[in-house]
């Protein structure tokens, strides 16, 4: 099957399921990074990844990883550390220091100036979100994402400080319930998200998740700008 060019004319996407096996996932290249792009891709399950000077790959992996928020997984470390925790969390009040602290620790270099710029258009539009952890004034680690109705779409996390993203997603995870959430995104399963409930589904469950979630809402509370923990 060969990877098909997307043109900067058209926001149509191929189905995810004409995206390769190997590598796993990838489905188009080229396009743009738009807001209506974006959302037209994420909305169908599919989202871009790439490195500096490479044209714009999109991927729809199978599996995918998931979160649901009732299925958390606290350890008791974390639970112990969490109880005395020294740390305060915040919605939506440092987005582009939250993009940037990602930037910083992201494998690769693929959260490039124009993945930054696009997210920040994301931002200003209402679609995109972030979680900040500060110590004692001093933001130590934050999370950030795409908002589809009852489902988060996790873009990237970072820590410089002891368990300061684990922290952002447990308090998110927590808010995000209360207010009607039922999903989070993880995108492609790993060490850091499988430790704290994250799990593999089959591709077409996940579309038919994000079928039955995307357009049903949240609390209108949900992601106004406040403090969490």
């Amino acid at each position: 099957m060969r990877l098909i060019q997307l043109s900067r004319e058209s926001l149509h996407f191929p189905p995810p399921e004409m995206a390769l096996k190997e590598p796993n996932g990838l489905l188009a290249m080229g396009g743009d990074l738009s807001p209506a792009r974006l959302l037209n891709a994420y909305q169908r399950g599919i989202f871009p990844w790439f490195s500096q000077g490479d044209p714009i790959l999109w991927w729809s992996p199978d599996p995918r990883a998931v979160l649901f928020p009732d299925q958390f997984h606290l350890s008791r470390s974390m639970k112990r550390f969490h109880q005395r925790s020294p740390y305060q969390v915040t919605l939506n009040q440092a987005f582009s220091d939250v993009v940037q602290g990602c930037s910083e620790r992201a494998e690769g270099t693929w959260i490039t100036v124009a993945v930054k710029h696009a997210w920040q258009k994301l931002f200003n539009m209402g679609h995109a979100q972030s979680v900040e952890v500060w110590l004692n004034g001093e933001l130590v680690g934050g999370m950030y994402g795409m908002a589809l109705g009852q489902i988060f779409c996790g873009e990237s996390m970072f820590s410089r400080s002891e368990n300061a993203s684990k922290t952002a997603l447990l308090v998110f995870s927590q808010h995000f319930r209360r207010q009607g959430g039922k999903l989070i995104d993880c995108q492609v399963l790993n060490p850091h998200t499988a430790s704290l409930g994250a799990k593999e589904i089959p591709r077409v469950a996940w579309l038919a998740w994000l079928n039955a979630l995307a357009k049903q809402p949240v609390s209108a509370q949900c992601w106004q700008q406040q403090t969490l923990f």
